[in-house]
C-alpha cells in the first residue's frame, strides 16, 4: 500500500473519491448533448458510484469531427515518432503517479480485488504505454529492391481516426493494449469504454491532456453499445475500429464495416479455451494449481480462461482432487481488503444470475465437484464460488458456451488424438494450454491446437513482446507486441523514377 493509503483504508478512500462522469470530447469535459446519464453501481456492495454521461449520436459526431480535425492539422499525426514517444512516456509517468486511483476505480467498477488491480492491472497498463512509447521511434521504414533508375520507399502511415471499444473485465489494461499502439502510430482515437466500467477510462483521458497530448487526439465517449458503439462502427469518417468483447458483437461490427466505409477492424472476441493434462506430466500438483488459476482468476471473467479442462485417464482422479483443493484459493471475499488474495465480485448482479443459471442448468447433468453456490458479501450477491463440474455429456452446452464466470468443466480422455479433437471441438480459437514432460508431444500437440496462444506447462501465458489474439470465431487482429502496430497503420509505397 502506498503512502497515499498509509493511514486510510481503500474503502475510506473510495468514499472520498470525486468522480466526474462527463465525457471527454475535443479536450473538454462535457455532458451528453441531451444531458442524459446512466447510473454506475459497484458490484462490491451495490453502492452508487457516479452518474455517467450517456452520450448520443450528436456526441459521436462531435468526437469524430474533433479527432479528424486534429489528425488533419498534424499536431499529433505529423510531429514525428520521437515527440510522440516523449508525450506517451509523460502519460505513463502520470499514470504511475495515479496508479492507486486507477486501480481503485477498476475494482469499484467491476469488482476485482484491489490486491490484483494494484499489482497487475494498473502497473501493467503503465508498462504498456512505456513499451510502445519506446518502440515507436525504433520501427524503420523500407527501401525495397527496384529496377535501375528508380527508388521506392515503403512507409507505415497512421490510418487516421480510430475507434476503440473495450470490455469491462480489464477496463484499464485492455484499453492500454489498444490505445498505446494506436496513439504511438499517430492516430486520433475515440475510446468507448464498457458501460459497466467507464471510470478509469475517463481518468486516463484527463491524464492524456495533462501529458500534453493535443485536444481531440484522445476522446472518451461513454454510453450504450447501440448508440455509441454502433455509431462509431457505422461512421463514414472512422477509418479503423479495434474491439474486445463477445463474438456476437464482433459479428455485428463486421456488418457495420460493410454497410459503411469498409473501415479496418481488429476484433478480439470470445473464447472457450482448453487445458490438456497428459498422464506424463511431471508435476501434477502444479498443473492443478495452475488450472485453478487459468479457470478462476479474475472471477473467471477472462476471454482466454481455460474453462475446459481435459485430463488423461491415468491421472484423472488425482488431478480432480487437487484441482478441487486449489479452487479454494479463489473463493470470493471483500475486494477492498488489501490482504484478500482470492476472487472478488462478478461485474453485476445480473451477470451473477446468468452464471448461476448456467451452473444450475448443469447440476442434474454432471457432478459438481467444488463450489456452485452464490454468496452474499458486503450486502451484495454478485459473488459466486469457483465451480468445477465433471462428468457432463460430450455435447453438453456448457462445453461450448462462454460463461465468463468462475465455472470449469473437467472431462477425461484416453489418447492424444482424442485430446486434440476435444480441444478443437469449439467455434473459438483464442488460447489453449497443455501439460506434458514429453518434448516431442509438446511440439506435436501444440502444432495441432487451433489457438492464437498455446501455453506449454503453464496457462494463459502472455507478455508485451508476444502477440495476443485468436483464430476462428475468436476474431482476428493482434494486441500486444510490435505486431499490434499493424492494426493502426497502412503500408504506403512512394516510387521515385529518376533514370
Amino acid at each position: 500500500m502506498t503512502n497515499q493509503l498509509a493511514e486510510r483504508s481503500w474503502r475510506q478512500l473510495a468514499q472520498e473519491l470525486p468522480i466526474d462522469g462527463r465525457a471527454i470530447i475535443n479536450g473538454e469535459r462535457k455532458n451528453a448533448s441531451d444531458n442524459a446519464t446512466f447510473a454506475s453501481y459497484s458490484p462490491i456492495d451495490g453502492s452508487h458510484l457516479a452518474d455517467i454521461a450517456s452520450c448520443t449520436a450528436q456526441d459521436v459526431e462531435q468526437a469524430v469531427a474533433a479527432a479528424r480535425r486534429v489528425f488533419n492539422e498534424g499536431s499529433w499525426s505529423r510531429i514525428g515518432a520521437v515527440a510522440r514517444k516523449q508525450a506517451l512516456l509523460h502519460l505513463a509517468d502520470l499514470m504511475e503517479e495515479h496508479s492507486d486511483l486507477l486501480a481503485l476505480l477498476d475494482s469499484l467498477d467491476m469488482g476485482k480485488p484491489i490486491a490484483q488491480s494494484t499489482v497487475v492491472d494498473a502497473p501493467g497498463s503503465v508498462e504498456t504505454f512505456r513499451w510502445y512509447a519506446e518502440l515507436v521511434d525504433k520501427i524503420t521504414d523500407e527501401v525495397p529492391a527496384t529496377p535501375p533508375g528508380s527508388t521506392a520507399m515503403v512507409t507505415r502511415e497512421p490510418l487516421g481516426v480510430v475507434a476503440v471499444i473495450t470490455p469491462w473485465n480489464y477496463p484499464l489494461e485492455i484499453a492500454a493494449w489498444k490505445l498505446a499502439p494506436a496513439l504511438a502510430a499517430g492516430n486520433s482515437v475515440i475510446l468507448k469504454p464498457a458501460a459497466q466500467s467507464t471510470l478509469s477510462a475517463l481518468l486516463l483521458g484527463d491524464l492524456a491532456l495533462k501529458a500534453g497530448i493535443p485536444a481531440g487526439v484522445l476522446n472518451v465517449v461513454p454510453g450504450s453499445g447501440r448508440v455509441v458503439g454502433e455509431g462509431l462502427a457505422l461512421h463514414m469518417d472512422v477509418d479503423a475500429l479495434a474491439f474486445t468483447g463477445s463474438t456476437a458483437v464482433a459479428k455485428r461490427l463486421l456488418e457495420c464495416s460493410g454497410k459503411s466505409n469498409m473501415k479496418r477492424l481488429s476484433l478480439e472476441a470470445g473464447g472457450k479455451s482448453a487445458n490438456l493434462v497428459f498422464d506424463d506430466v511431471e508435476d501434477l500438483e502444479t498443473a492443478a494449481a495452475k488450472a485453478a488459476f487459468g479457470a478462476f482468476y479474475n472471477q473467471g471473467e477472462v476471454c482466454s480462461a481455460n474453462s475446459r479442462v481435459l485430463v488423461q485417464r491415468g491421472v484423472y482422479e488425482r488431478f480432480l482432487e487437487a484441482f478441487a483443493r486449489h479452487s479454494a484459493d479463489y473463493l470470493p471475499g471483500d475486494p477492498l481488503d488489501q490482504d484478500h488474495q482470492g476472487a472478488g465480485a462478478l461485474v453485476s448482479r445480473e451477470h451473477a444470475e446468468d452464471v448461476q443459471r448456467a451452473i444450475e442448468g448443469a447440476r442434474g447433468d454432471g457432478q459438481i465437484v467444488a463450489g456452485g453456490q452464490r454468496l452474499n458479501i458486503n450486502g451484495s450477491d454478485a459473488y459466486i464460488e469457483p465451480t468445477i463440474i465433471a462428468d457432463l455429456p460430450a455435447e453438453h452446452p456448457l462445453h461450448r458456451t462462454e460463461i465468463f464466470g468462475p465455472v470449469a468443466t473437467v472431462s477425461v480422455f484416453d489418447t492424444e488424438e482424442e485430446a486434440i479433437a476435444l480441444a478443437n471441438n469449439t467455434e473459438y480459437g483464442l488460447a489453449a494450454s497443455l501439460w506434458t514432460s514429453n518434448l516431442s508431444r509438446a511440439h506435436r500437440v501444440a502444432s495441432r491446437l487451433v489457438a492464437g496462444t498455446v501455453s506449454v506447462n503453464t496457462v494463459d501465458a502472455l507478455g508485451l513482446t508476444t502477440p495476443f489474439g485468436g483464430f476462428k470465431q475468436s476474431g482476428f487482429g493482434r494486441d500486444l507486441s510490435a505486431h499490434a502496430l499493424d492494426n493502426y497503420v497502412g503500408l504506403k509505397t512512394t516510387w521515385f523514377q529518376h533514370g
